[in-house]
Parts: structure tokens; sequence; C-alpha cells
């Protein structure tokens, strides 16, 4: 059900069956999930472009980082997939709603949040299915013990609700990707460093022990307006939602200096089985919708640390929205996850001008003000370790009978009939020789 791809160029692709063989592979196995289609939808003048994962994407190629993993175009999330979080009529809305008949909805579109803040276009229910198939395709890898890292830049849409769009987010991927995980593993620690708090997530698994959730977030006269340090989660998921409150101007130094402890006390206290990491670029000095200072190399550092514990990881994007730098910083962290060290002199790429006037991989810190004392940071870290003595130990729950997994594995296609013509997705099921060696003339598809 996935299509494997070696990406020899930003254009040119080849099957291959055993990349391990050819490439040099890290101790750390990673996956990939990326479909070229991602960076064709356009919101209008909306904040939220999807050309970045393009572009993420085309700068990693270039930096030759594809060698180091098995890259993977994801399965199209139907209906019934997101209905194990969504309602089935809002998933059923999502699917119908176009620019051409948004005029019918009205009533649905007042109903589900969608409109000015999530917008409707050419193509958003076909965009939810591949933000949503990476992210629960990266797990299935996990799972099965064929990754140690699993990474969807495309994914890490951290505000869906259950029946409601949400803050640039339509379907939940973080969510069912978490309840994926589930089936194989007891507990499950998801850790947001987008500026924006985690609400869609947290409000998921609010009263379950089954998930920690850990969020560090701009708090205070901004969207979403949730995570206060009081938010610990209810009935049995009392104090297993981890919210720390930040305010603007927060430095390399000082998010550090919170992150390391609390996550490292997270992990002694919790002993998650998997990690799932919702990487939003928009904490990243500079971004037109952020008020954080953060360097690439300081948000990186965060990726790098959770990469430590040796846990299976599953990667995600998330918010950011100065696109530039959106880029640099997912493939930067794409470099940390893969252990392999990149030039600071960009490459020369696809989208080589939008770099200009430095042309440079990391973005630094600026003079903003850091509105974050020491004293401030000190108390709310002594809160949450307080909040997390609370814990008895990790929970644990008998996982018995496995369920089955979300996507099933499509059957070979021998006996079809010879003249009706394939299409591209089985096209590029298909495992050429190891010797055999295929370009497009017209890029990836």
């Amino acid at each position: 059900f996935f299509s494997l791809w070696l990406y020899v160029s930003a254009g040119d692709c080849v099957n291959t069956q055993r990349i391990s063989e050819s490439c040099d592979m890290p101790k750390s196995k990673t996956c990939y999930f990326y479909d070229a289609d991602i960076g064709n939808y356009y919101f209008g003048g909306h904040p939220m472009k999807p050309i970045r994962i393009k572009m993420t994407h085309n700068l990693m190629c270039n930096y030759g980082l594809y060698k180091k993993m098995e890259i993977y175009r994801p399965h199209p999330a139907n209906e019934q997939e997101m209905t194990k979080f969504h309602t089935d009529d809002y998933v059923h809305f999502l699917r119908r709603i176009s620019p051409e008949n948004q005029k019918d909805f009205l009533r649905q579109m007042q109903r589900f949040n969608v409109g000015e803040d999530c917008p409707v276009f050419d193509g958003l229910w076909e965009y939810c299915q591949l933000s949503t198939g990476g992210s629960v395709g990266g797990v299935l890898k996990l799972n099965h013990k064929q990754a140690d890292i699993a990474i969807n830049w495309s994914g890490g849409l951290h505000h869906a609700k259950k029946s409601e769009a949400s803050g640039f987010c339509y379907i939940n991927d973080i969510v069912l990707a978490i309840l994926e995980l589930l089936k194989h593993h007891q507990r499950v620690l998801y850790i947001d460093i987008d500026i924006h708090h985690g609400d869609g997530v947290e409000e998921a698994f609010y009263t379950t022990d089954r998930v920690m959730t850990v969020s560090f977030h701009k708090y205070g006269n901004f969207f979403p307006g949730t995570g206060d340090i009081s938010d610990t989660g209810a009935r049995t998921g009392k104090y297993y939602a981890v919210n720390f409150p930040l305010k603007d101007g927060m430095d390399d130094e000082s998010y550090t200096e919170v992150f390391k402890p609390v996550i490292q006390r997270v992990m002694e206290t919790y002993k998650p089985g998997a990690v799932v990491l919702q990487c939003g670029a928009d904490s990243l000095a500079g971004d037109r919708l952020g008020c954080f200072n953060l360097s690439t190399k300081g948000h990186g550092q965060c990726v790098d640390y959770v990469k430590s514990f040796n846990i299976p990881m599953l990667v995600l994007g998330g918010g950011g929205y100065t696109i530039r730098n959106v880029a640099r910083c997912w493939c930067y962290e794409t470099s940390l996850l893969l252990g392999s060290e990149v030039s600071d002199d960009l490459p020369f790429n696809d989208y080589f001008e939008y770099y200009q006037p430095d042309f440079r991989l990391h973005v630094p810190a600026t003079q903003m003000e850091n509105l974050n004392t020491p004293d401030y940071l000190e108390k709310y870290k002594q809160q949450i370790f307080e909040n997390l003595r609370q814990l008895q130990g990790a929970p644990s729950v008998a996982l018995q009978d496995t369920p089955g997994d979300l996507y099933e594995d499509d059957e070979d296609s021998d006996g079809e009939d010879p003249d009706v013509r394939e299409s591209q997705r089985m096209l590029d099921r298909r495992v050429e020789h190891d010797s055999e060696f295929y370009e497009t003339s017209n890029g990836v598809k």
C-alpha cells in the first residue's frame, strides 16, 4: 500500500527494493513520507502555504539526504479511516465540500467551523487524505519495527477537533496516528514545540493515562487561548497533560533550559513506548504569525534531544508561515534525525532565490526581547515537576489481541485486464531489478 521511492534528484526517482544495500544507512532506520501533490494545493491569500512541504523536500534532495532513508508515497486515508476519531457527518462534509458548491453548505460550514480561518479550497479532501495517510503510514512502519524514526512533514495538524476544523487544521492526523500506536504500545508520549498550544491532541486524550501530552507554547491573548499550567487532564488522565505557558521572545537558551529537564522528567516518570513529536516551525524567529525567537539550531536541539532517548519516534510538521524558514528548519531537522551533517551553504535547488540574500541553511535569532525571566521559567518548571510527582509510576494496560492495522495491504493485481491503463500509484508499486534504472522526463508524480 506504500510506494517506495528513492529520489535521485528533485525530479527523478528510481524504484528500489533494498535501499540499505546501496546506501549508507544510519544506525537508526528512518522512513520518510512524501507525495509531490501536497505542494500543489493553494489556500489563496491564507498564511498556510503547502508549497513549504515541497520546498523542504527539494532542499533535502539537493543535500543528498534521500540516500540515507526510505521514501514512501503515503496511502490516501479514506472516510472510514478518518472516522476512527472524527465524527461521520464531519468527515462526510469535508469529502463533499468544494469552492464550487460551498454556497449549498453554509449551515454546515458554520457548524464545522469551516470558512475564514479554515477555508474551502480546491482539493481540500485530497489534501487531508495525504496529510493523514503519511502520519498513519509512518506509525505502521514503527509498529512493525520496519523503522525507528518516521517523518511526515505534511502532518502535525494539531488543532483539528472531533467534529470541527480549527487553526488551519481539518483532520487531526496526530490523533489518528496515536490511536494506531496504542495498538502496539501501552503508553504514547506526545510532545509539541509549535508556538501554538496543541489543543486538539490534548483534548482527544484529556481523560486517559495511555497518552501523555506535553506542549510548550505562547499563552495569553494568543490562539487558541488554552494550555495554562493548571490544565493537567481529568479523571484517569489527571496530570497526564503537561503545559508550559510561555511569553514573547523565547530564545534558544531559555527554551533548552526548560525543554530538556521537563522532557527528561517526563521520560523517567512515564516511560513511553513510543513518542510523537510535532515540530511546528512557527516558533522560529521571524515567523509571520509567531512571537518567539528560536534559531533553527535551537529548534533542532529539541528534536535531537528527543531522538537521544532511542524510542520509536514519529516526527511531524505543523505550523510555520515564513515558508523559506520552515523549509530550512525541517531540512536541518531531517539531517539531525539521520545523523548526517549538512553545510550551512545551501545547495542550488528549485527555490534557491527564496533564500536570498544569505543563501544559508540556518535561521539566526534576532535581538527581540525575551519576556520569559529566569524566575518565571523556574516557577513553572517546578510546578510541572510537582504535578509529575503526583503520578504513581507508569500506567500499564494488558495488550492481548492486537487489532488489525488501519490500512490493509493491497492485493497484487495479477490477472487484471492488460488493456486497462494502470494508475501512476499502482505503477509506482512495481519493484524493478537492482540493475535497472528508470528516470522520468516529467518529474515526480
